[in-house]
């Protein structure tokens, strides 16, 4: 008991430490949070998201030409823009995710919001949701997302717990719209998902924290081990777990723990 009061106090307090209005210019967050309207902050949170791999600021610049070439208005223009809107936007690169890509994300981005008003309903249909925890909503996206015509190279970009991946990007998309606090980092503009149901973000840095804090058994980047931080993180704050997403990025990423 000693053990785990002492791994709480830990990381409770680099989670205060990290989880600040301060860590929102200098981290991929910062796009969503330049809108104000329920719809841009999805879609800039979405594309945020994907492309959260590599070099933050190129992260953040990379998204931010998205932005700018959807006039800042990127509900607006997912729902009138023209096929000659879309030209500007053939030379697009980051890492792997092309203007193939980009346009796919686009054509998907309409088809959904001409039928729903928020890309909540991509995750979850019904009125609310009551598995333990994301892991069928993400299922359900995946499988939603490449229902219509789709370029087969696409389909990396978006992660599912049925392949096994960590789904690191769409869980921090998920912890971005759903959880909420004082901070303000957080949106909390979806309501179907609650906090408890989320689950940690894994990536290098952060299984190689959770490894060496005892929470996971190996540092491996996959959905077993994201289940399994999780259900540690549940034992320090059952109805919070993602809130120590900030404590373990600070000491992987900040700190190099």
């Amino acid at each position: 008991m000693k053990a785990i009061h002492n791994l709480k106090h830990l990381l409770d307090e680099k989670a205060r430490l990290y989880n600040q209005p301060s860590f929102i210019k200098g981290d991929p967050v910062c796009v969503p949070h330049r809108f104000t309207k329920k719809q841009d902050i999805e879609i800039a949170g979405l594309f945020a998201a994907v492309l959260a791999w590599g070099n933050r600021t190129s992260i953040i610049n990379s998204t931010n030409k998205i932005m700018q070439w959807m006039d800042d208005a990127p509900h607006d223009y997912i729902l009138h823009h023209q096929d000659t809107d879309l030209k500007k936007m053939l030379g697009f690169a980051h890492r792997t995710f092309n203007a193939t890509d980009l346009l796919y994300f686009i054509h998907f981005l309409q088809h959904h919001y001409r039928q729903y008003n928020s890309l909540e309903d991509a995750f979850v249909p019904a009125k609310n949701y009551k598995n333990e925890t994301v892991e069928q909503a993400l299922i359900h996206f995946h499988n939603y997302f490449f229902s219509i015509e789709h370029p087969e190279r696409t389909q990396k970009h978006i992660a599912t717990p049925a392949r096994k991946s960590a789904c690191k990007r769409i869980n921090m998309y998920l912890r971005w719209m759903v959880r909420t606090d004082k901070q303000d980092v957080d949106f909390g503009i979806w309501k179907k998902i609650s906090p408890r149901q989320l689950v940690c973000p894994l990536d290098v840095h952060v299984g190689r924290v959770a490894f060496r804090l005892g929470l996971i058994s190996s540092e491996k980047s996959d959905w077993q081990n994201a289940l399994a931080l999780t259900q540690g993180l549940r034992q320090l704050n059952p109805e919070d777990p993602a809130v120590y997403d900030y404590a373990l990025f600070g000491l992987g990423v900040a700190e190099r723990f």
